[in-house]
């Protein structure tokens, strides 16, 4: 690979190129090993290898009870090490150290070797969080290990980044019809006005609008706002588009949430037993849920159980409702369901928005409400619903985790639990609780925001080796099952549009008024430029590892900056073709392809502007490769094995990939 690469750079001196090239993978192929009398500098590095009960396992940092883990590290004699130490850090408690056995020295490297059981560092069969690092000792001098992706090992005289372990319950599995899907996000009231009974409130607008109409919104961002002003899509609409949405290749429907509520978002509910009249209410929910299921398509539903709004017939601020809510009265059955300072108006409300006052998830008897039996998450899965999206999941705590999982599985064992976490989910900290969301008994994936950020490095800062350490970090602390049923986004109702991201920049917009937004556009350069870099960050949406969610418009080419912009109505009739195109091959692409349900991931090259991953399983093996730099980039795999193009079947035997270009190439099978 690298004798090749030279020829990036003909216009730079010997000594040039080998510096760019030292600077490139630094961070990736080589440790950064001090100089000492060792001769260090001579380009010696450590390898860790390790198993899990035999088993090659250097991608993982996240296994099940009972797993035998095998370390082994080899040392170039020349260092001078004499002792190999693992430090362990079990998550909130006191280190210990756990050395090496020395097992011999073959062509000038040393080998240690640490057998560690999962029962003997566990205190229960649900496992637990450990973190850990290496200690090379040499005499009065210690080397500590460093890693930028919980895979890769590099070195310090003082303690960096320690590698993050998870052991898990034996028996966490996710839902498999999940892996390998295409999931659609659906923000119903601006997805379609479809045919069908839908009662508006006397209190509510309708801007009739479709076409052009913009979202309601305040002067300042934060201001308050009614959001009473409706375009009215139901999910009359939702059913009449199946056919489209499947020809997208679409497998799951993520609907925003759809019960009864004041607001045109609806994360104000107001009866979790009613579907809102607006959307068709249950009529119109069972006919979905009927034709969906009849093209094999599920239904997630938004579960909004933080909190409710403060016109509901819990709370009932503005006693719209006959029940006596908890607002009005101490006598309410609901009064203890929230949390107040002083009646009636210091309460606790979700991020101090008053209309979102917060519930106390503490008490059992409103726990029980959503998560006892026939309560509000077994009413849905019973009426049809295949599973539960879990709003703002880190503010929800672990009792009610644990209950919602036992209540879900129970009425429908294959039902999906999905959670909204903006971080890496596997050490999650929230309020000073470390989060537990992958032991076994809770959510059974999260939405991948890591990968937004991962992809808004790599196309908005041509930053490729970020991108790979983000991907890998995340493989590598995640149980596998919930790395393949991961929810990979590009956007979501609270993002601004991919599009305009990428067309105007990350920051575009954030300076401006929102009577400046609602009107402003991407130039015809910009969204040139953005429909280019749209098509590279979806083909790597449906090919990495989990499964892609496809923002409602997204594949139109819909454009927004910042909520309420980011939800305009579907623009039918005025998609951007060449996007629908191209999302169309993206879903067959997974459909045709049974490693992208649970194929193993790894990166092949890493290049500061370019890289190669593979798919692998089920009989298959896939590459795909992007370049984001300004020179052609050399994908080297090629020699292994004939491929093709995945898109146009022709067959290639070498690719180099322009700058600003990506591609998936399929081994053709052996005969």
């Amino acid at each position: 690979m690298r004798g090749k690469m030279r020829v990036f750079f003909i216009s730079f001196s010997k000594k040039a190129k080998k510096q760019r090239k030292d600077a490139q993978f630094a961070h990736i192929e080589k440790p950064m090993l001090p100089k000492n009398r060792f001769a260090l500098e001579q380009g010696a590095s450590i390898r860790l290898k390790k198993y899990a009960n035999g088993q090659a396992a250097d991608l993982f940092g996240a296994f099940p009870y009972g797993t035998r883990l095998t370390f082994c590290a080899c040392v170039p004699r020349r260092m001078g090490v004499g002792a190999v130490v693992l430090r362990l850090f079990p998550d909130g408690d006191d280190a210990r150290d756990l050395p090496f056995s020395f097992i011999g020295t073959a062509g000038g490297t040393d080998e240690y070797r640490l057998e560690m059981e999962s029962e003997q560092i566990c205190t229960s069969e649900r496992g637990g969080l450990f973190f850990y690092e290496l200690l090379f000792l040499r005499g009065g001098d210690t080397l500590f290990s460093d890693t930028a992706d919980n895979v890769s090992l590099s070195l310090s005289h003082a303690s960096g980044r320690r590698f993050r372990l998870l052991i898990h319950e034996a028996d966490f599995h996710t839902p498999r019809w999940f892996r390998g899907g295409t999931m659609y996000h659906v923000f119903v009231d601006r997805f379609c006005r479809g045919e069908g009974k839908a009662e508006l409130r006397s209190d509510a607008t309708l801007n009739e609008d479709w076409e052009n109409g913009v979202p309601q919104y305040a002067q300042k961002p934060g201001e308050a706002l009614a959001n009473d002003v409706f375009f009215g899509g139901n999910l009359w609409g939702v059913t009449e588009k199946l056919d489209h949405l499947q020809e997208l290749g679409v497998t799951v429907l993520y609907l925003s949430p759809i019960f009864e509520a004041y607001s045109n978002h609806r994360y104000d509910t107001g009866d979790y037993e009613k579907v809102d009249a607006l959307l068709g209410g249950e009529e119109a929910f069972a006919c979905l849920v009927r034709e969906a299921h009849a093209r094999g398509m599920k239904i997630l539903l938004d579960g909004v159980f933080n909190h409710t709004g403060d016109d509901s017939r819990y709370f009932n601020r503005r006693g719209r409702y006959s029940e006596l809510g908890a607002y009005q009265s101490a006598g309410s059955p609901y009064a203890d369901w929230y949390s107040f300072r002083a009646r009636p108006e210091e309460y606790d409300a979700w991020w101090g928005i008053k209309i979102l006052p917060r519930l106390n998830q503490y008490n059992p008897v409103c726990r029980r409400y959503f998560t006892g039996e026939n309560g509000i998450a077994q009413k849905w899965i019973r009426a049809g619903a295949d599973g539960w999206r879990l709003d703002v999941a880190d503010e929800l705590p672990d009792v009610f985790l644990d209950e919602l999982r036992e209540a879900v599985k129970r009425e429908d064992p294959e039902a999906l639990l999905l959670g909204e976490v903006w971080e890496n989910a596997a050490d999650k900290m929230a309020y000073g609780v470390r989060r537990r969301y992958f032991g076994g008994r809770q959510l059974d994936s999260v939405m991948n925001y890591p990968f937004r950020n991962a992809i808004l490095s790599l196309l908005t800062q041509g930053d490729a080796v970020t991108f790979c350490n983000i991907l890998t970090e995340i493989y590598a602390s995640y149980p596998k099952e919930v790395s393949d049923s991961l929810m990979n986004l590009l956007g979501t109702h609270d993002t601004e549009r991919i599009l305009t991201v990428l067309g105007a920049g990350v920051s575009a917009g954030a300076t401006l008024d929102n009577a400046t937004l609602a009107r402003k556009r991407l130039t015809d350069l910009q969204r040139e430029k953005a429909v280019t870099l749209l098509k590279i960050a979806s083909l790597l949406q449906f090919t990495v590892y989990g499964v892609p969610s496809v923002y409602y418009g997204d594949e139109a080419g819909l454009e927004g900056y910042r909520d309420p912009f980011c939800r305009m109505p579907y623009p039918w009739g005025r998609e951007n073709r060449e996007l629908q195109e191209h999302y169309k091959k993206l879903g067959a692409l997974r459909r045709e392809h049974g490693v992208f349900r649970e194929g193993s991931f790894r990166f092949l090259q890493k290049e500061a502007h370019a890289f190669t991953f593979e798919r692998e399983g089920e009989g298959e093996r896939i590459l795909v490769a992007v370049n984001v730099g300004n020179e052609p980039f050399h994908v080297l795999p090629m020699s292994k094995g004939r491929y093709r193009d995945a898109f146009t079947g022709a067959p290639v035997k070498e690719e180099w990939l322009a700058p600003c270009e990506a591609t998936v190439l399929v081994e053709e099978k052996k005969e």
